[in-house]
């Protein structure tokens, strides 16, 4: 659990590549700049830890690109206090980055596997999650409703109503659509049953799992 010199030399320059992809919001830049990401990953990848890339991680799951992760919580526009859902726990890493940014974090891990791992580790780093649970994405948590910001770190075929349903009058859902390529999609409740979208083009993700159980 080695967090060296080096290290965050290396996480400095992980910031002035995604700065100068288009991230803007300093409290994003901050948090990808202080969060050992070399931990969240097997210790065979840490030579790539540090470069804006995927890398897999346990379940046939990946650790997403550093620019995507910021360029999502950008657009959830997080505040300290916000409460924020998060389909797809994964190592941990998106987890870390909303808690460093001061919200208070529900995410969902479909992969036992993963929920596992990652409800140990996240702890042992200072990052505590109001709640982390196993269960089914595509339902959300409804006893914790509303959120201030949904976010989806796996690509769903289908934007699910139950996502939109919990978000709070004013509430922000960032979610990748699409089967073999995802478009970000932002969608903004105006209304008990009005919404805003906005799309912020391609990316690729491992695929949101239903619960077949």
């Amino acid at each position: 659990m080695k967090d060296t010199f080096k290290h965050k030399g290396l996480r400095q320059k992980l910031v002035a590549t995604i700065k100068a992809k288009g991230i803007t919001d300093k409290k994003v830049l901050e948090a990808i700049g202080i969060i050992p990401r070399h931990l969240f990953m097997d210790s065979g990848f840490l030579d790539h830890a540090y470069q804006d890339k995927a890398f897999p991680i346990a379940a046939d799951q990946t650790i997403s690109q550093p620019f995507t992760v910021a360029f999502q919580t950008e657009l959830l526009q997080v505040q300290p206090g916000h409460k924020i859902l998060e389909i797809g726990t994964g190592s941990g890493y998106q987890t870390a980055v909303l808690c460093e940014l001061g919200a208070k974090v529900y995410s969902i891990e479909r992969q036992h596997e993963l929920y596992k791992k990652t409800s140990k580790f996240l702890p042992r780093l200072g990052y505590r999650a109001k709640k982390l649970i196993f269960g089914d994405g595509y339902i959300g948590l409804e006893d914790e409703a509303p959120f201030d910001g949904v976010i989806v770190t796996a690509g769903a075929p289908f934007v699910p109503k139950p996502l939109l349903s919990q978000l709070r009058i004013g509430g922000r859902l960032v979610i990748p659509v699409g089967e073999e390529v995802q478009v970000m999609t932002l969608f903004i409740r105006k209304g008990p049953k009005e919404f805003e979208q906005h799309e912020y083009g391609e990316f690729r993700f491992v695929p949101l799992l239903e619960d077949r159980n």
